[in-house]
């Protein structure tokens, strides 16, 4: 242990903590601006520095480790007048535009100069503006950037894709895209992760919500939402509601007070696509890999299929053929719901909610629409977005009275919840899988080796003889790490599933910003208490699935499914 002296109060902390960290754990607050734990702990803000008696500079908290007998202070005269200096400078290069900010009251600038009591801006200010294609699924704005570097860090060590750099030199100094690129033409996944660090509203979705609000107010549509497994466990925190409040019946009715015709549950089409990929799986085991390449790959992940076709193309036949649930949602809706409502497909329009910015880009890939009515899946709307949406419609969720989905695309199993947490995927598929091999179901938690938020988890089972082995990994990072594993011999799989977002769709990159928590790991948690609590947990159990399959489908890896449920990612245009 190590004793030190905290404004005035002698404490005792583990040897290698930092001064923010001691602070923190003893209540003291010192704000910090740049920093993100176990991600960037560079200084670049200057906000957290503190007054270190002896040392004539003042230190940034956030990577100054404590020694014994320290003496610091975090709030003297000194200290005070630093911070509003350099928040006062950072504010100088910074657009304060804030009403029209994606990020107003959820902004750590904002929130810093208000409680610093910073009234007025002694500096002038200039600001960077750059040119940007407005129609890519992330959009970049340099007058809001405060060269943080949170953005860099995250893309260069968490998800090892190194889009972002620090050039130029003095006041040129910007965060741009790696070689001044456009994002288009550096393989960016749009997987959002830079986005949900941005501390301010330098980086944003693209905003798809006039899209929506018109196809609502156009009385010739007839306007179809999907919400995706993940965005239950999250939109409520965009609102202020609390989780018990902010259940998926209310948000269901929420939608409808936007106007929405029907709201649909895309745990329907992730049950649909356990039923595809779970028997591509057993056809691909059984023929030892003659049937599609092995490891067979999850394909759900639209990041996840970017960084695959960019970064290892040789091994994109190694996913599985199965649209994800978003694009199978679409494809049944414009066929299927439209031959049972009696509508024309063309004046249906299908949008979904995702806690993914990736999902933009996957619903705009041309190869992948297959209902012959344009694009299957019209709009993508992230979950912050749906939340601005509910706000800017001024309705109080909070009184609303909750509801049920829509049917027939509105049931799913406790197996498709978990589709929105690392690993989900994989367990859905395995217990339908046993199933499809042995004709009994297996215990619903038996395949819980692979739950968890490590970056990877691997395990083998048996199913009546077959011997499988699995892995599970989140975040582009642990990805490259186990795909090179793969490549060099070093590890065998049969099934692999790989989440672009470090603990699955849960921690996605269109999920409502808190700066500086990862809640990944307890929004996946409540979705597998979704999972326990459902009275069907099994895939291949959803009536509505079953009744597609006999009315529709056939079965599943049918002519008809191929046609409409099945892709060939090496086709799709980047």
């Amino acid at each position: 242990m190590v004793n030190i002296r905290i404004d005035g109060r002698d404490i005792a902390v583990n040897e290698g903590t930092t001064i923010l960290e001691a602070a923190k754990q003893n209540g003291i607050i010192i704000p910090s601006l740049c920093y993100l734990k176990g991600v960037n702990d560079i200084g670049a803000c200057r906000v957290c520095v503190v007054e270190i008696e002896g040392n004539e500079k003042l230190l940034a908290s956030c990577n100054t480790v404590v020694e014994e007998g320290m003496v610091i202070r975090t709030n003297s005269e000194r200290v005070r007048s630093a911070r509003r200096i350099n928040t006062q400078l950072m504010l100088s290069k910074h657009d304060c535009n804030c009403p029209t900010c994606v990020r107003s009251e959820n902004c750590s600038l904002q929130t810093l100069a208000s409680d610093l009591n910073i009234l007025e801006q002694p500096y002038e200010v200039k600001l960077k503006r750059n040119r940007w294609d407005k129609t890519l699924p992330l959009i970049s704005d340099t007058s809001k950037c405060i060269k943080c570097m949170r953005c860099v860090k995250v893309c260069e060590d968490i998800q090892t894709m190194n889009v972002w750099e620090l050039g130029g030199t003095g006041t040129r100094t910007e965060v741009r895209v790696r070689g001044g690129a456009a994002l288009d033409n550096v393989n960016c996944t749009y997987c959002g992760q830079c986005v949900t660090r941005c501390p301010v509203g330098s980086l944003r979705e693209r905003d798809d919500t006039e899209l929506l609000f018109e196809a609502i107010a156009d009385p010739d549509k007839i306007v179809v939402v999907q919400v995706a497994p993940a965005v239950r466990a999250a939109w409520g925190d965009g609102l202020g509601l609390a989780p018990e409040k902010a259940t998926v019946k209310r948000m269901a009715a929420a939608l409808r007070a936007l106007g929405v015709d029907y709201v649909f549950d895309t745990n329907f089409a992730a049950d649909l696509t356990i039923m595809e990929e779970g028997s591509e799986l057993i056809e691909r085991l059984k023929d030892n890999g003659g049937k599609g390449k092995m490891p067979m790959f999850t394909s759900c992940c639209p990041g996840w299929v970017r960084f695959l076709k960019l970064e290892y193309p040789e091994l994109v036949e190694n996913l599985s053929t199965a649209k994800s649930p978003q694009q199978m949602f679409g494809a049944v809706t414009k066929t299927y719901f439209a031959e049972k409502i009696g509508a024309d497909p063309k004046n249906i329009f299908c949008a979904s909610i995702m806690p993914c910015i990736a999902k933009k880009y996957e619903c705009a890939v041309p190869e992948v629409n297959s209902s012959g009515a344009g694009p299957d899946v019209d709009a993508v709307l992230t979950t912050r977005e749906v939340d601005r949406m509910i706000k800017a419609s001024h309705i109080n969720v909070k009184a609303l009275e909750e509801q049920e989905f829509d049917s027939p695309l509105g049931t799913g199993t406790g197996a498709a919840v978990i589709f929105g947490a690392t690993g989900g995927v994989m367990e859905a598929a395995l217990r339908s899988v046993y199933y499809l091999v042995t004709g009994k179901n297996p215990d619903a938690d038996v395949f819980g080796f692979i739950r968890g938020c490590d970056g990877r988890r691997e395990g083998r089972l048996d199913i009546n003889g077959m011997d499988i082995s699995v892995a599970a990994a989140s975040g582009l990072g642990n990805a490259r790490k186990l795909i090179e594993d793969i490549k060099s011999g070093r590890v065998h799989y049969d099934f692999v599933e790989i989440m672009a977002c470090p603990g699955g769709c849960s921690g996605g990159g269109g999920q409502p910003i808190c700066d500086g928590c990862e809640l990944a790991g307890e929004r996946g948690s409540r979705l597998y208490d979704l999972d326990k609590s459902a009275k069907i947990r099994f895939s291949h159990e959803n009536p509505d699935i079953q009744k597609l399959y006999s009315e529709y489908l056939e079965k599943p890896l049918s002519h008809k499914a191929h046609l409409l449920l099945h892709t060939e990612q090496k086709s799709w245009s980047l």
